[in-house]
């Protein structure tokens, strides 16, 4: 049905309870891939042990790299992204799937709905405590109370569980490296499939999963994400959030198909272009400041396992 692409970096703890999640909490069976950073926390060890097709780097690449290598090594044909910190909840693939086959095409960008135990400045986010960390992690407190908020499909919006076609995925060139090691790579994907013509973006409402927040991407030293694309694009993420994906929740999508809503440079985009041309060093001095040669750690290594494996069966050693 899905391939599940989830890069990790010695984050076992977390991974564990992914992975268990996926398995207990789909109603459909999924290829789960896993891109292994360093792993010597014992991730690489419990990874093959659980037959887990994977790949693996020695140090850390960056989401970009690693979710790039996973979506080549992909045989289903929906690309889902998840981080090691989160947890599905019980028919989240439903949900997702119900709403891919309410498309009129392929051609979409879709969301889950994503629980987080404390208030951030995300709006779409629902904010419950089912457990800080992978240690006070309360499933039966999770079970009970992740459907209680009640809200409607959000338009224009998208989450950090996104569900694509594999094949539009490869024809954008997924996540762009120059947002390496990850920050502001979803919203430079989100503008480069409006440039090819979606205007399907939704947060799908019945489809939950819990995120811890920040134990995967805490530990890494961040890009200037939004100066990077606001170099590129000549328009600020929030001047495409707002000029653009905002559309779709005031136009039918044959509508916006039109010229006029091919985004445009703006002044203020115009402007940061210029100052940051001037004074920064973007992108290459964001990918040098996370890793001096971050190339030489990766050697698209891949472990495949055979068909009828240890992958698809949940009591697997």
């Amino acid at each position: 049905m899905f391939s599940i692409l989830i890069p990790t970096w010695n984050n076992i703890d977390y991974l564990k309870l992914c992975i268990e999640s996926i398995r207990r909490h789909s109603t459909y069976e999924h290829e789960i891939l896993i891109h292994v950073n360093d792993g010597s926390d014992g991730t690489q060890q419990w990874v093959q042990e659980q037959g887990l097709t994977y790949s693996h780097s020695a140090r850390n690449t960056g989401i970009c790299i690693a979710v790039n290598q996973l979506a080549s090594m992909a045989s289903n044909k929906w690309l889902v992204y998840l981080n090691d910190d989160m947890i599905c909840c019980p028919d989240w693939d439903v949900a997702l799937l119900s709403a891919i086959n309410a498309q009129p095409s392929d051609l979409f960008y879709l969301s889950a709905t994503v629980i987080e135990p404390k208030r951030t400045v995300n709006p779409i986010t629902i904010v419950r405590d089912f457990g800080r960390n992978a240690a006070t992690f309360d499933e039966s407190r999770m079970l009970d109370g992740y459907l209680q908020d009640y809200r409607q499909d959000i338009l224009g919006l998208a989450s950090p569980v996104s569900v694509v076609s594999k094949r539009w995925w490869h024809m954008v060139g997924g996540y762009s490296l120059e947002f390496s090691p990850g920050m502001g790579s979803e919203d430079d994907l989100m503008m480069k499939f409006w440039v090819l013509g979606c205007r399907h973006y939704a947060v799908i409402s019945a489809s939950r999963v819990y995120h811890f927040a920040c134990k995967s991407t805490g530990k890494v030293r961040r890009n200037h994400g939004a100066r990077t694309f606001v170099s590129k694009w000549g328009l600020t993420q929030g001047e495409f959030k707002r000029r653009y994906l905002a559309r779709c929740r005031e136009k039918s999508p044959g509508d916006l198909l039109a010229p006029e809503n091919l985004p445009r440079p703006t002044l203020t985009g115009r402007l940061k272009r210029a100052v940051y041309g001037l004074s920064g060093d973007f992108p290459l001095g964001d990918i040098r400041a996370w890793d001096a040669a971050p190339g030489l750690h990766f050697s698209g290594e891949q472990h495949v396992v055979p068909a009828n494996s240890a992958q698809s069966d949940p009591d697997a050693p």
